[in-house]
């Protein structure tokens, strides 16, 4: 059996000329990573049972999570000071960045209706990752991962594609209604603190979205759109439901009520002659970043009105000079 006929070769002889990649490091065990010493040093292989040592022209990859992120092991110090360069990844840096990467990750592409998704409506699924990064209330050693706006993309499509089916539409266009439709997606990605635990995560993601819509909003209104006479139309009593079960030519009835607000799409990029269910889209987005700057309200069952009114502050009595200081110096004055 000591022959060196019998030898059976493993899979690191069989990477010779090649890239050997280990995934997760520190769940190996550290005999098994002791056991790399001499490959990632000498540059050869011995296998157990036999007196031959392997040559072996091989490059090892290494992938790890960070040392605080996980409890379940390490990467033992040794086998560390062996590693010749390390790379750190990281999250995307800017909206657009992570754009490109939900859009070549995300299930999108679907044997079924003909699909298109508003730039707003990505912008935002993007935001919410960028908003939750920066959030106090988010544990920041466990991070926002990626994952969670291509999940998100991938629910809200799924839930336009379901009203799509059932109002009879062939044109599946996802609403920021979507978006809410979508937060398991986004609950089950956040670990929370202390203070987000008391708040609980339906009201943290919430929170999260309607910041992330205040963003892209901002992005395309700001300083551009004066959006007084929508506005104007709740504080007069009106009310709409955009429920997310919907069909857009029935919302898009009760959209053109609402004076003023069709003709702000131009600012998104819609002349007016699109499909009726980009137009919904658009014009949902207009109402949800109003309301994401109190502008106008929205109760949970999606219901807009008119917004909270603040308190007018009562002006002080106007005094001249003289008054003036003889308030002052009675103030002043020691109590007897």
């Amino acid at each position: 059996m000591g022959s060196e006929l019998t030898v059976h070769y493993g899979l690191l002889p069989r990477a010779n000329r090649g890239i050997f990649a280990v995934n997760e490091l520190p769940d190996l065990a550290g005999k098994i990573q002791v056991g790399l010493f001499n490959i990632m040093q000498e540059g050869d292989v011995q296998i157990k049972g036999y007196p031959v040592r392997l040559p072996l022209d091989v490059a090892i990859v290494f992938t790890a999570n960070p040392d605080d992120y996980t409890a379940r092991g390490k990467i033992i110090t040794p086998l560390k000071d062996r590693i010749g360069s390390e790379i750190r990844t990281h999250y995307p840096a800017s909206v657009q960045e992570g754009l490109a990467i939900t859009a070549q990750e995300a299930w999108t592409e679907r044997n079924g209706y003909q699909l298109q998704v508003p730039p707003f409506v990505s912008e935002v699924i993007e935001q919410i990752a960028f908003v939750a990064r920066e959030d106090k209330r988010i544990d920041k050693r466990s991070g926002v991962s990626q994952r969670l706006p291509i999940s998100a993309m991938e629910n809200v499509i799924s839930n336009a594609e379901r009203r799509a089916i059932r109002s009879g539409e062939k044109l599946v266009v996802p609403r920021i209604g979507d978006i809410y439709a979508a937060m398991p997606a986004i609950t089950g990605k956040l670990e929370l603190e202390y203070e987000g635990e008391l708040k609980g995560a339906d009201n943290v993601s919430r929170e999260i979205i309607r910041t992330a819509i205040a963003r892209t909003y901002d992005r395309y209104f700001q300083g551009s759109s004066n959006m007084n006479q929508i506005v104007q139309w709740f504080d007069l009593g009106g009310e709409l439901q955009m429920r997310d079960s919907a069909g857009a030519q029935e919302m898009l009835h009760k959209l053109r009520g609402i004076q003023g607000l069709l003709e702000k799409l131009s600012a998104l990029g819609l002349s007016g002659k699109e499909p009726s269910e980009m137009l919904v889209s658009g014009a949902e987005f207009i109402l949800e970043g109003l309301h994401a700057h109190k502008k106008i309200g929205r109760s949970e069952e999606r219901v807009f009105t008119a917004g909270e009114k603040q308190p007018r502050r009562e002006k002080q009595p106007f005094r001249d000079e003289e008054e003036e200081r003889d308030f002052i110096r009675r103030q002043r004055r020691p109590f007897n």
